[in-house]
C-alpha cells in the first residue's frame, strides 16, 4: 500500500504545482513509468517516457553526448544528468526524472558494480544525480531503483 500512496502524493503534488513530468528510464526498462500510471488521473501530469536502453537512444533521443558516454560510460552521475535534463526537452515538460544502472546479474564491475544506480532529476532549474546501490536479484534492484527515483522525485517536489 504505501507504494501505491507515494505514487499518488507525486501525482498530487504535481496537479497541485501545474507540472508535467516526462521519465526516462534505462535500468528500470519502464518500471516507474507502470507505477506512476497506475495512478487514475495520470494523463493530467504525465506526458510519457523513453526506455532507453542503448546508447544510441539515450544520445539520438534524450541528447546524451557522445563525450560523456565515453568519458563517464551509461552508467553515470553525468549521464543520468544528461537523460533528466534530455528527457525534459524532448518531451517540452516541467520535470525530467531518468535512471541509469546495473540491474544484474551480469554487467558489473568493481567500479560499477550490479546494484548501481544513478538517478537524474532536472526539476525547477537545477539538475541533479544520485548514486545509490542495491544488493537484491536483477527484479529486487529494478524495483529498489524505481522506489529510490520515485523517493527523490517525491523529496523535491515537496519542497517547491
Amino acid at each position: 500500500m504505501k507504494e501505491r500512496l507515494l505514487e499518488e502524493e507525486i501525482g498530487n503534488l504535481l496537479r497541485h504545482h501545474g507540472l508535467k513530468i516526462g521519465i526516462a528510464e534505462s535500468a528500470t526498462g519502464g518500471m516507474i513509468s507502470h507505477r506512476i500510471t497506475n495512478v487514475p488521473g495520470c494523463s493530467e501530469y504525465f506526458e510519457g517516457s523513453v526506455v532507453s536502453y542503448s546508447n544510441q537512444i539515450k544520445m539520438n533521443l534524450l541528447g546524451v553526448k557522445v563525450s560523456t558516454i565515453k568519458s563517464f560510460g551509461a552508467v553515470s552521475s553525468e549521464t543520468s544528468k544528461e537523460m533528466a535534463s534530455g528527457i525534459r526537452s524532448t518531451m517540452i515538460v516541467d520535470v525530467g526524472l531518468a535512471t541509469t544502472g546495473i540491474a544484474g546479474p551480469h554487467g558489473g564491475t568493481p567500479a560499477k558494480p550490479v546494484g548501481l544506480v544513478y538517478i537524474g532529476l532536472a526539476i525547477n532549474g537545477a539538475i541533479v544525480s544520485r548514486r545509490h546501490i542495491f544488493h537484491g536479484n536483477r527484479n529486487e534492484n529494478k524495483r529498489s531503483f524505481s522506489d529510490a527515483a520515485l523517493g527523490i522525485l517525491n523529496e523535491y517536489l515537496q519542497k517547491l
